[in-house]
């Protein structure tokens, strides 16, 4: 990766891969795009481009104008969005990204995209669920992501495109505020602990979900695209994650540093709806037999880390 082109760099993943892609390969080699621009540090600390990724031409034109030899494509409509409005994301999220594979394909660039949990279905085993297992989705996004999949692969074998992925579980950020997926409780629990003491999570008691910190997200990202492709049998969607939990867990957790903090429940019917047709724990062996997959943060020690950074994060912007 000498020259990376990141699409949706203001997400969630987007917002904190940039900047850690500038500070490994240097800030002039990392182009950042969103289909918004925002007074942050993405912008302001190495290129940035407006790019609406469903526009093709615009995207093979920055794509060749900056001489990219890397894509990592993450914009996206992520769950709950997606199931509110099902042809939008089926547009952005399956258009965008067969537009960013054909300038792949177009420039012979190596080329990453994720996928999710959300690529499995009702129907999948729920613990321990395995790297190649029945997946069958019955949400808009889910459908979207086993088609990327199914069409990462296709690319990689029918025309040789080194396409990468990861099959991401929850992520869970103090940088970047969710932005519409079902998992986001548990980042909504960390700050509304610090504000107010107490949360109230739409997402049920022992509904249990694969989460991981995002530094070892985005350290995985990276990973992945330096490592060795002869010993990568999957190359796409690889099951990652570190830890399963349930909403009482993340409580239980956070009261071990502020022993007052109160849950209580308002489930919303669709998004507990989408959260049990995804598995409650997948098993992670390829991921860590082909490219040495380990993440580095467990609940306690990501619940003390961003609670600590939910608070100097507050005193900074007083």
């Amino acid at each position: 990766m000498k020259k990376i082109l990141v699409t949706g760099a203001l997400g969630q993943i987007g917002s904190e891969l940039v900047m850690k892609l500038r500070q490994e390969y240097g800030d002039a080699s990392v182009v950042a795009t969103d289909v918004r621009q925002q007074d942050c540090e993405v912008v302001h600390s190495g290129p940035f481009e407006i790019l609406d990724v469903q526009n093709a031409e615009h995207f093979a034109s920055l794509a060749k104008e900056y001489n990219v030899d890397t894509i990592i494509h993450l914009a996206a409509l992520l769950s709950a969005k997606a199931e509110a409005n099902p042809q939008l994301a089926w547009n952005i999220n399956m258009g965008g990204l067969v537009n960013a594979l054909e300038v792949a394909r177009e420039m012979n660039t190596q080329f990453f995209t994720p996928s999710s949990i959300g690529a499995f279905g009702p129907g999948t085993p729920k613990d321990q669920t395995p790297q190649d297992t029945i997946q069958r989705p019955n949400t808009m996004y889910g459908i979207n992501k086993v088609s990327g999949e199914l069409l990462c692969d296709y690319y990689y074998e029918k025309f040789g495109v080194d396409t990468r992925g990861l099959r991401f579980p929850g992520l869970i950020s103090y940088v970047t505020k969710p932005g519409g997926g079902t998992t986001d409780y548990a980042v909504e629990m960390y700050y509304e602990a610090k504000e107010k003491g107490a949360y109230t999570s739409y997402i049920g008691a022992g509904t249990y979900m694969d989460m991981m910190y995002m530094p070892d997200a985005i350290q995985a990202i990276i990973q992945l695209m330096e490592a060795d492709s002869s010993r990568l049998i999957h190359r796409n969607a690889f099951n990652v994650s570190a830890i399963s939990a349930a909403p009482e867990d993340f409580a239980g957790a956070i009261r071990q540093h502020l022993p007052d903090f109160q849950l209580a429940y308002d489930v919303d019917p669709t998004r507990q709806a989408i959260a049990e047709s995804w598995p409650d724990a997948i098993d992670c062996r390829a991921a860590k037999d082909e490219w040495d997959f380990k993440p580095n943060y467990d609940l306690q020690s990501m619940t003390k880390d961003m609670l600590e950074k939910i608070s100097l994060k507050a005193t900074n912007e007083a």
